[in-house]
């Protein structure tokens, strides 16, 4: 009988198999015309290695620790489905928009559990932090609001700037300003953490 694998992946292993699908997708796109790929068919092949390299990441996950964690499951769903119409329809407007529907489905579903007094954040966040109901309330509303913000600047990019110009931002825009704003949420979780007795 196999061995239950760890209940939770080591913060390394999870962070090289999120980001690793979009280092991928941002080399391919800058770097395939190497290779031969005429400047036109970059993003194609890029979405094509992205979406291949989602599906594995979250194989190896699953196989890691038996389980998906949600948002990168949802995340990789709408990569599968808005990759594969960009490639089946040769149009780069979906996966370019991959990033508005994710956050705002992310941005909503917290709103919506806020509306019926249940903090989702708390099954996202998988237990990382004890927080009192209020915490979690707060902590919802802005993580809420953020997904919204960035499904609006991912709009303004691509609908204002060129194809590699967006890669950039998706790559070296969206998640450092998600480390930021993560960050930035110390205060709340120190000033609400909920003590441990004994």
């Amino acid at each position: 009988m196999d061995e239950p694998g760890p209940s939770r992946l080591n913060p390394l292993a999870k962070l090289a198999l999120e980001l690793g699908p979009l280092v991928l997708f941002f080399l391919a796109n800058a770097y395939s015309d190497r290779f031969g790929v005429p400047a036109d068919r970059r993003i194609f092949v890029a979405t094509g290695l992205f979406v291949v390299a989602t599906v594995i990441a979250l194989a190896v996950h699953y196989l890691l620790v038996r389980r998906l964690p949600l948002m990168p499951l949802v995340s990789g769903v709408v990569v599968v489905v808005f990759g594969g119409l960009t490639i089946a329809l040769h149009d780069e407007t979906f996966i370019k928009l991959k990033p508005t529907i994710v956050n705002s489905l992310f941005g909503a579903c917290l709103l919506g559990g806020l509306a019926f007094d249940k903090p989702l954040l708390r099954v996202v966040m998988d237990s990382m932090f004890e927080l009192t109901e209020e915490g979690w309330r707060k902590l919802t509303l802005r993580w809420a609001i953020f997904f919204f913000v960035l499904a609006g600047l991912n709009e303004i990019v691509w609908r204002t700037q060129t194809t590699d110009a967006w890669v950039n931002f998706k790559v070296f825009g969206i998640m450092p300003l998600t480390v930021l704003f993560a960050l930035a949420q110390t205060p709340l979780l120190m000033r609400y953490e909920l003590k441990r007795e004994g």
